[in-house]
Order: structure tokens, then sequence, then C-alpha cells
């Protein structure tokens, strides 16, 4: 009876361990931020936001912004913070972030975009701020550096962080 009741009881926990691997198969895994982006998608989408404020700001004969990694770190950040709930959707932090800008500058500026549900969410976000006054007037600035940083969460949101500097 020992016996029968070992060889089922290893039985069962053999069936379970296969039902065990196959539920971890099926069942949907945690979406982590920028699931349906690799990194080299989203750098593509902070440089085709570069290119489209630098063509506008060529239309107003501005010179072009040079997107700086660094700082496109630190927009990357805010946009990543606001798409997971750590912040709200707001400049909530802007001194922050700009007294972490090591490069020694005159001025700093920053928009901020989301949207959600656009086939070109990068040419949504860049036209919003070419609208809005206040958006505009810093794309317009006279600044000659810009970071990027855009955030997409598991819902389909995408955030965008755009900084503007002017350097010493």
């Amino acid at each position: 009876m020992y016996k029968l009741w070992v060889l089922m009881s290893l039985g069962f926990l053999a069936v379970l361990s296969s039902c065990a691997n196959l539920i971890s198969e099926i069942s949907p895994q945690p979406t982590p931020m920028n699931i349906n982006l690799a990194p080299s998608a989203l750098s593509d989408l902070e440089k085709a936001v570069n290119q489209q404020v630098n063509q506008y700001r060529a239309s107003k004969k501005l010179p072009p912004l040079s997107l700086d990694p660094r700082i496109s770190q630190i927009a990357r950040i805010h946009s990543e913070n606001m798409a997971k709930g750590k912040v709200k959707f707001s400049h909530d932090g802007f001194e922050a972030r700009a007294k972490s800008i090591v490069i020694p500058y005159q001025s700093f500026a920053e928009n901020v975009a989301y949207n959600m549900g656009y086939s070109d969410p990068v040419r949504n976000a860049v036209e919003g701020w070419i609208k809005s006054e206040g958006h505009r007037k810093n794309i317009e600035g006279q600044f000659n550096l810009t970071g990027i940083g855009i955030a997409k969460n598991a819902k389909g949101e995408y955030y965008f962080t755009q900084l503007f500097v002017r350097s010493r």
C-alpha cells in the first residue's frame, strides 16, 4: 500500500510539473517597458523626433539641434518614469533635470508629449508641439543641443520628453 501511494504521488508530481511548464509557456509574461520595441526602435523614434524638429527649424531659417546622448538619457528617464506611472505626465522635476545636465549651459527648456493609437506617434507629438505656442517657442528657441527620450508602456502609451540646451 505504501509503495502504491509513493508511486501515485511521484506520478502526480510529474504531471503537476509538466502542467506548470505548460502553463508558464502559454501564460502571458509580465510586460516590461517598451515591450514591443527594441531599444534600437526607440532610438530610431528619438532620431525621427530630432529630424522632424530640425526640419521645422530649417523652415524658420534656424540652425539644427545636435542630438546629445547625455541629454537624451536624462529625457529618457523622465519619459520612462511617466510611462511607468512613477511620476505624473508633467514637467514636475524640471529643475532637477536641468541640474543633472553636465554640459555648461546658458538656457534650458523642455517639451513633453503623450499619445497612443497613432500610426505615427512621433509625427503626432511633434505636430502637437508645433501647434502649441509654448512648445513651439522652445522648438524655435536659441538652443544648439537637444536630448530626446521616448518610452512606451504595456498599454501602448508613448511618452516623449525633449530637452533643449544652449551650451556656453
